[in-house]
C-alpha cells in the first residue's frame, strides 16, 4: 500500500534547484556539503543544515580601539583604491579608508576593478565587516564577510550564524539559500508536540524554532542548548522514538513460537564450567528464557564489559531453543571472533551433546556442502559464522534463535536479515561495548536489554600507565625484559601501512623493526592479512611460539590468549576510548599481572589528555562509555561511520540525552492510545516521522 505524504510538507520537500540561484552546478555542490550525494537535496536539507557558530557584529569599534584578530564591524569613509600595476597583476588590490581616528587598508586579491569601484565609491561611506589584522603595523582587512550602505546597514544581521561550506559554495549563497527555504515554511504545519509540554519547557513551534536558529537575535539562540535548537533536538528524538516503537510493535504483531524446555541441556553447560555464573548472568539467562517461552518475538540486547561472559550466556540461550528440537544460528562480524567463538562454545556444546558446526567464507567445497545440507536436514543444532550466514543458499530445518554479536558492526539495517531464515525467529543481539543508555534506547530502543554487570572471577585489574612516545626505546627494553622472562606481548598499531597524509607507525613497519630485534619471537596480524595467515599468526601466539604480536585493531574484541599479560597501544591519542578499553582488555585474562602501555605523541590535546587520564583511572566499562559519550558525542561512540548509520542531524546526545526518556515514553503514551497514529495528534505525528526521514515506519502502519 503507498503512503502518501501530507501535501503541506510538499514545499519542505521540493528539490533545492527550485530555489531561486540554485542551478545544477550548485545543486551538485549542496548535495556533498549536506550528504544527498545519492540523492536530490531537498529544502528540508538546507533548513536542517545548522551553523557552527556566529559573526557578532554587534561590536563596532572606531578603527583606533581595534584589537587585532578580532572580527568588527566598522563604518569607514573611502579615501582612494590602490590597483595592482599592470606588470604585477597578482599584487593585492588595497582600498585607503579612514575614520576620525585612523586608517583601514582593505585587500582583495584576484578581483575585478570595475565591480571593487562600484562597491566602494570614493568619498562615501562604507559599513565593512570582517577579521581585523595588523600588517607591516597598519590595519588591514581582507576580503571583508560584508560590504554595505547606510541603508545596507539597517538591514545587517547583527548575529550572523556560520554554517560549515563545501569547497566552492561561497557563505553568501549559503545564507540566501537558507533565506529563501525559510521562506517555503508553510504557514500551518499541525503542531505534533504535547502543549503542556511546549509550554513547561517554554519552546516555540517548529517553524519559529527554526527561524530562531537561522536568524538569531542573540548569540545564545545560536547555542545547542538553547530553547529553540532544544525543541528541534526534541523533535528529531521523539521521530526516532516513535519509529523504534512502531517497529518494536510491527515485529511483536507477528507472532513468535515459544521455545519451552526443561532445562536439561542448560544444566549439563552450566556442570562443565569451570566457575560459577555470576548473578548477572544468571539474571540474564533467566530473562532469555522467560522471553523464549512467549508466543511473542523476542528482540534482546545482551550488553556487557570486556570478559564478562556474554558468549556463555548465548550458548545457554541456544540451548533452550535446541532443547525444544529446534535450531541456533551465532553470527559474528569478523572470521577471527566467529573461530574465536566457535573455539569457546564448541566443547561446552559437545558436553551437553548440542551439535555445532561453523560457516565462515572461507569454508569451501565439500566441506561447505556438507555443513550445508546438515543444517537444512536440522542435524546440526548450533551453526557459529560470519556474514556468510546471510547467504541466500543458507537454509534451516527450523531456526528459532539468531545471535548476533558487535550488531552495531553489522549497521542496523541487517539487525532483521538473519532472523528471516526462519519463521518468527527470536533475537538476542550481543555487544561487548557498554553503552550509554541514551545510546541504548537511541539505537535499540526496539529492544529489552539486559547488561552483565561484574567481571567473572579471576580476572586481573590492568596497571594502566601512559607513556610519550619518544621514550619508546625505553619501552622496547620493557617489552624485552618481559619477552626474557616468558610473558606474551601485544604490539597495536592504528595502521596497516605508512599513509603519506598521516604520520603514523604503520604496522608492517613497526614488525619490520621488532622482528629485527626479536626475531622469530615476533609475528604480525592484521584485516588485510589472508584468513589462514591471520589464524597461523594467532594459533602461534596461543601457543607461545611467537610472544610478541604486532597487531592492528583487528584484535580488538574477541581475542583470547590468557597467557598474554603485556599491551603495547601505539599513538593512544589516536583511539577512541570504548577501543583502548576493548584493546586492554585482551590482557589481564590469566593468573599473571598485566600492564598496559599507552605511548602517546606529545603534546596531547584536551580530549586526548582526558581520555588517556580516565583510562588510567578506571576498568569500569560502562563509566568509560558515558565518558566516551561526554568527550566524543554519539557520531563515533557505536563505530556508527562504519557501519552506514546516520547519527542525529540536530541532536547532540552529549547535550540533549536528557529528553530522550522523555521522548521515549512520550512515544509509548501516543502508540498505547492511538496504535495507528489515527487521532488528530496522530495526523501531525505522521508530518514529523516524515520530516525526520522515518517514514518507513508509516509503511509499517499501512502494512498491519
Amino acid at each position: 500500500m503507498r503512503v502518501m505524504r501530507p501535501p503541506t510538507l510538499n514545499p519542505l520537500f521540493a528539490s533545492l534547484s527550485t530555489l531561486p540561484g540554485i542551478g545544477p552546478r550548485l545543486e551538485k555542490l549542496y548535495a556533498r556539503l549536506l550528504g544527498r550525494e545519492s540523492e536530490k537535496p531537498r529544502v528540508v536539507d538546507l533548513l536542517f543544515h545548522f551553523p557552527t557558530g556566529f559573526v557578532d557584529r554587534r561590536n563596532q569599534p572606531k578603527l583606533s580601539e581595534i584589537r587585532p584578530d578580532t572580527v568588527v564591524t566598522v563604518a569607514v569613509t573611502v579615501n582612494r583604491h590602490r590597483p595592482p600595476p599592470p606588470h604585477r597583476p597578482r599584487a593585492p588590490y588595497n582600498i585607503d579608508t579612514f575614520d576620525d581616528t585612523n586608517t583601514l587598508t582593505i585587500t582583495y586579491f584576484n578581483a575585478r576593478r570595475d565591480y571593487l569601484e562600484k562597491l566602494f565609491p570614493v568619498g562615501e561611506t562604507r559599513y565593512v565587516s570582517g577579521l581585523a589584522t595588523l600588517y607591516d603595523g597598519h590595519l588591514q582587512m581582507a576580503h571583508p564577510d560584508r560590504v554595505v550602505d547606510e541603508a545596507g546597514f539597517a538591514n545587517l544581521p547583527l548575529i550572523d550564524p556560520v554554517y560549515p561550506l563545501t569547497e566552492g559554495l561561497h557563505s553568501g549563497q549559503l545564507h540566501r539559500a537558507i533565506e529563501a527555504a525559510l521562506n517555503r515554511l508553510p504557514k500551518s504545519l499541525p503542531e505534533w508536540q504535547d502543549k503542556a509540554w511546549l509550554e513547561r519547557n517554554a519552546f516555540a513551534s517548529f517553524a519559529e524554532s527554526l527561524r530562531r536558529v537561522h536568524r538569531p537575535q542573540s548569540p545564545d539562540d545560536i547555542k545547542p542548548e538553547s530553547g529553540p535548537w532544544s525543541r528541534l533536538a526534541y523533535d528529531e528524538l521523539l521521530a526516532g522514538q516513535l519509529a523504534l516503537a512502531l517497529l518494536r510493535a510491527h515485529q511483536r504483531i507477528r507472532a513468535g513460537r515459544g521455545s519451552a524446555a526443561e532445562g536439561r541441556l542448560r544444566a549439563r553447560i552450566i556442570t562443565a564450567l569451570p566457575y560459577a555464573l555470576t548473578p548477572s548472568q544468571q539474571q540474564a539467562v533467566t530473562e532469555i528464557v522467560a522471553d523464549l517461552a512467549q508466543p511473542t518475538r523476542m528482540l534482546r540486547l545482551l550488553q556487557g564489559d570486556v570478559g564478562s561472559g556474554k558468549t556463555v550466556v548465548a550458548l545457554l540461550a541456544a540451548a533452550q531453543v535446541i532443547e525444544a528440537g529446534r535450531q541456533a544460528a551465532f553470527m559474528a562480524p569478523t572470521e577471527i571472533l566467529a573461530r574465536q567463538h566457535f573455539s569457546t562454545v564448541a566443547p561446552l556444546a559437545g558436553r551437553a551433546g548440542i551439535r555445532a558446526a561453523l560457516l565462515t567464507g572461507r569454508e569451501r567445497g565439500r566441506e561447505r556442502d556438507e555443513t550445508l545440507t546438515a543444517l537444512a536436514a536440522g542435524t546440526i543444532d548450533l551453526i557459529v559464522g560470519t556474514h556468510a550466514l546471510f547467504q541466500e543458499e543458507v537454509s534451516f530445518r527450523d531456526l528459532a534463535l539468531a545471535i548476533v554479536d558487535e550488531q552495531h558492526r553489522f549497521g542496523v539495517h541487517q539487525r532483521l536479515a538473519l532472523a528471516h531464515k526462519g519463521e518468527a525467529v527470536d533475537l538476542l543481539v550481543l555487544t561487548a561495548t557498554p553503552i550509554p543508555r541514551t545510546l541504548v534506547l537511541t539505537y535499540f530502543g526496539d529492544m529489552d536489554v539486559s547488561a552483565l554487570r561484574e567481571k567473572p572471577a579471576g580476572r586481573q585489574k590492568v596497571d594502566t600507565r601512559a607513556v610519550p612516545l619518544d621514550r619508546l626505546n625505553e619501552v622496547i627494553e620493557a617489552v624485552a625484559r618481559a619477552l626474557d622472562e616468558g610473558r606474551r606481548v601485544y604490539w597495536v598499531c592504528p595502521l596497516v601501512e605508512e599513509s603519506e597524509l598521516v604520520d603514523l607507525a604503520a604496522a608492517e613497519e613497526r614488525f619490520g623493526a621488532l622482528k629485527k630485534r626479536f626475531g622469530d619471537r615476533v609475528d604480525l596480524v592484521h584485516g588485510r592479512m589472508r584468513g589462514a595467515d591471520k589464524d597461523r599468526a594467532m594459533a602461534r601466539f596461543a601457543a607461545g611460539e611467537a610472544r610478541l604480536l604486532v597487531a592492528t585493531t583487528v584484535i580488538e574484541v574477541g581475542v583470547d590468549v590468557p597467557e598474554a599479560s603485556v599491551m603495547v597501544i601505539e599513538h593512544a591519542e589516536r583511539f577512541g576510548l570504548a577501543q583502548l578499553h576493548q584493546l586492554r582488555g585482551r590482557v589481564g585474562r590469566g593468573a599473571e599481572q598485566s600492564t598496559c602501555l599507552l605511548l602517546y605523541k606529545a603534546p596531547l590535546g584536551e580530549t586526548a589528555k582526558a581520555r588517556l587520564a580516565i583510562l588510567r583511572e578506571t576498568d569500569d566499562g560502562f563509566r568509560i562509555a558515558e565518558e566516551d559519550l561526554r568527550l566524543r558525542g554519539e557520531g563515533d561512540v557505536l563505530g556508527t561511520r562504519q557501519s552506514g548509520e546516520p547519527g542525529f542531524r540536530i541532536a547532540r546526545l552529549e547535550l540533549h540525552g536528557k529528553l530522550l526518556s522523555a521522548a521515549r515514553d512520550d512515544a509509548a503514551f501516543v502508540l498505547s492510545r492511538d496504535p495507528k497514529l489515527s487521532s488528530l495528534r496522530g495526523e501531525a505525528l505522521r508530518h514529523l516521522l516524515y520530516l525526520f526521514s522515518r517514514d518507513e515506519a508509516i509503511r509499517l502502519l499501512a502494512a498491519g
